[in-house]
């Protein structure tokens, strides 16, 4: 009941798989939902991606493709660092990492889910054609390489050292 806040407890994918059937087109309202009595609620920011995931998961889906303004997951911020290079596969992980950090490609709960339910997430731009990037459980070609797979950053935080300050109680709580 805690309007963008909600949280899928389930999905009955029965009705969407009678009408897929059917042959029928099912359009979902991908971020909105019904809390126990009834009352729509809705699932906050990502809350569309999240439940193409829970969708994908629910149909057992061979894969979910989310469509958006980019054309898959980059090293790094493209619009700042020209030589960004587009990823052609990442895992949940190194994805929840980068979405935990500032990416802004994927929803953080939507990646979650994914790797929860172990299905294939692909980020594909929604007017260019392309192969996107997959996100997927799959570790074996990197397995055990120190590697890194992309660089995210948040341009609204800043960090500060103050050096010399002594190791007494109290002295940082004066500071901050």
């Amino acid at each position: 009941s805690a309007h963008t806040k909600a949280r899928i407890l389930q999905i009955d994918a029965q009705r969407i798989q009678r009408d897929i059937k059917a042959g029928r087109v099912v359009v979902v309202a991908g971020f909105q939902g019904v809390d126990e009595k009834g009352n729509i609620t809705t699932l906050g920011r990502g809350g569309s991606d999240t439940t193409g995931v829970a969708l994908a998961a629910a149909l057992k889906a061979d894969e979910c493709q989310i469509y958006t303004d980019v054309d898959g997951v980059y090293t790094t911020d493209p619009r700042v660092v020209a030589k960004a290079q587009r990823l052609d596969k990442i895992t949940f992980e190194e994805m929840l990492e980068m979405a935990s950090l500032g990416s802004k490609v994927l929803q953080i709960r939507a990646d979650e889910f994914a790797g929860k339910y172990s299905v294939p997430l692909r980020v594909l731009h929604s007017f260019q054609e392309g192969p996107g990037t997959l996100i997927t459980l799959d570790e074996e070609e990197s397995m055990e390489q120190p590697i890194i797979s992309g660089i995210a950053f948040n341009r609204d935080e800043a960090k500060l050292t103050i050096r010399g300050v002594p190791d007494t109680p109290g002295v940082a709580f004066k500071i901050l």
